[in-house]
């Protein structure tokens, strides 16, 4: 497995313990209320859970397991940078979440993982192709 998708899935997975920590703590006021500030964790388990531990697998899995065409792995830089992006869209919009009162942060969080995306549209296209071309 290269050495990129295990930097996505270890990160995702790390996302994923984060996600279910906050969750589980949530869960936990439900029954036994411990601090009404607790349901300011709700959207940094949601981002987690739903874009640090879901879509960054997905890139991890899709940077393996593409096809490979004319190079290696194509603009693997790219792919970098994808990584880079995206983790640090996912702690701006979390830390935002909790912190901001105004939005930058996680206005700053989206426009980053939007670019991460874009980032990896643009690496991954070149390896997708018409069965037998």
């Amino acid at each position: 497995m290269p050495r990129l998708s295990c930097w996505f899935i270890r990160a995702a997975l790390i996302d994923l313990t984060l996600g279910f920590t906050f969750g589980a703590l949530l869960l936990w006021h439900k029954g036994i209320p411990l601090h009404p500030m607790l349901w300011r964790l709700l959207p940094i388990h949601i981002e987690f859970l739903l874009l640090g531990w879901t879509m960054q697998l997905a890139f991890g899995v899709a940077f393996w397991i593409l096809p490979r065409f004319q190079t290696e792995r194509g603009n693997v830089a790219l792919a970098w940078l994808t990584f880079g992006l995206f983790n640090t869209g996912v702690w701006l919009v979390g830390i935002g979440s909790l912190i901001d009162a105004t939005g930058w942060l996680l206005l700053l969080g989206r426009i980053s993982e939007t670019a991460a995306v874009i980032a990896f549209v643009r690496h991954a296209w070149p390896r997708v192709k018409a069965p037998g071309v």
